[in-house]
């Protein structure tokens, strides 16, 4: 799968936004934007334009992966994944995927405490045997573990990432504040979620 980096950011964003923000899904493009960009539960921190963002959904549709799901009375355009039924996984692997397309390669237990805004695993077991699955066929893979982790990574195998190496480097150096700050980022996205929701409010008036 030769997916590019603007097109995995989008597609895990959907997966995300649909589990996260229910009410809000579909998403419009301005809404998308704001999801591929936000600065918290994202690595690389990115800053794509809507034609770019645009361009990658047309790309996602031809694959079959994403497509346009507002009607025709609908003042935006919305869109929404293909991926449950693309890749023929269940919802808790989906997630997983989602995470690694947002965040990067991380290890199971980074991926359990990541996943559970989007589903909620009941152990590092149960993530294992998950990954473990989605190996199976094709979709991630085990690579070697960092000095001092006790855990190998994980990465997704969907396309290629921006500064993928960059990414894990940068993780390496903030790993201890990413885990003591995680209720600071979660209180932050969810008002950049809000924030999100009210231009959208605003847009469609």
């Amino acid at each position: 799968m030769d997916a590019d980096a603007v097109e995995i950011r989008v597609l895990g964003c959907l997966v995300e936004k649909q589990r996260t923000t229910p009410d809000q899904y579909p998403l419009s493009l301005n809404a998308l934007r704001l999801a591929c960009n936000q600065a918290t539960n994202r690595d690389p921190v990115v800053d794509y334009d809507e034609a770019e963002i645009r361009a990658a959904l047309d790309r996602l549709s031809r694959r079959g992966w994403a497509r346009l799901a507002s009607g025709p009375g609908s003042r935006v355009a919305k869109y929404r994944h293909l991926l449950d039924d693309a890749l023929g996984r269940v919802p808790s692997q989906i997630a997983l995927l989602a995470v690694l397309m947002l965040r990067g390669p991380q290890t199971p237990g980074e991926l359990k405490q990541r996943v559970e805004r989007l589903y909620p695993y009941g152990s590092t077991e149960e993530v294992e045997r998950a990954l473990d699955a989605l190996a199976a066929e094709g979709l991630v893979e085990r690579f070697p573990r960092r000095p001092g982790q006790s855990q190998d990574r994980w990465r997704h195998l969907l396309g290629v990432e921006d500064d993928a190496d960059a990414g894990a480097a940068r993780s390496t150096n903030v790993e201890s504040v990413t885990v003591t700050q995680s209720p600071l980022e979660e209180r932050v996205s969810r008002l950049e979620e809000q924030v999100a929701a009210l231009q959208r409010a605003l847009e469609e008036r």
